[in-house]
């Protein structure tokens, strides 16, 4: 993951803020959504949003932000005139998760129900990540021949 500066990094905080309150989250829910639930309070958060404070530059809470962007760049290109879709999409059950919301799963899984989230609805990320897994198959079938 790349370094960035403090304003890049407060210019990121306040967007994955914004995403989120989109997404009509509690603030508990935030949190846990970028792995800070024993990090930060729900306090904190308005200092996000102000631009006072931003997100720690770790590893996974990086990994974190890119898959809520992806999420919320995808619904806003899957439902591109009604923010109420995106809000709906995300709070209703799925066959695709069992049955489960996209929501629950992200809350559920961490980082990996994020990256679940958006492979369904960002096409585009789970076709690299398809491309991915064969050419890692591929390179490992022939290292073993």
């Amino acid at each position: 993951m790349s370094d960035f500066t403090h304003e890049q990094m407060t210019a990121l905080t306040q967007a994955v803020v914004t995403h989120m309150d989109e997404w009509e989250i509690s603030a508990e829910e935030m949190l846990s959504v970028l792995g800070l639930s024993d990090q930060a309070k729900t306090r904190h958060l308005s200092a996000y949003r102000q631009g006072s404070k931003s997100l720690p530059q770790e590893s996974d809470v990086l990994k974190r932000i890119d898959h809520i962007v992806g999420i919320s760049d995808a619904l806003r290109t899957t439902f591109p005139f009604s923010s109420q879709m995106r809000v709906m999409w995300l709070q209703k059950p799925h066959r695709r998760f069992s049955k489960r919301t996209p929501l629950g799963v992200i809350l559920d899984e961490g980082v990996n129900g994020l990256q679940k989230v958006r492979i369904e609805v960002d096409c585009t990320y789970g076709y690299a990540i398809n491309d991915a897994m064969h050419a890692a198959a591929e390179a490992k079938r022939d290292q073993s021949v």
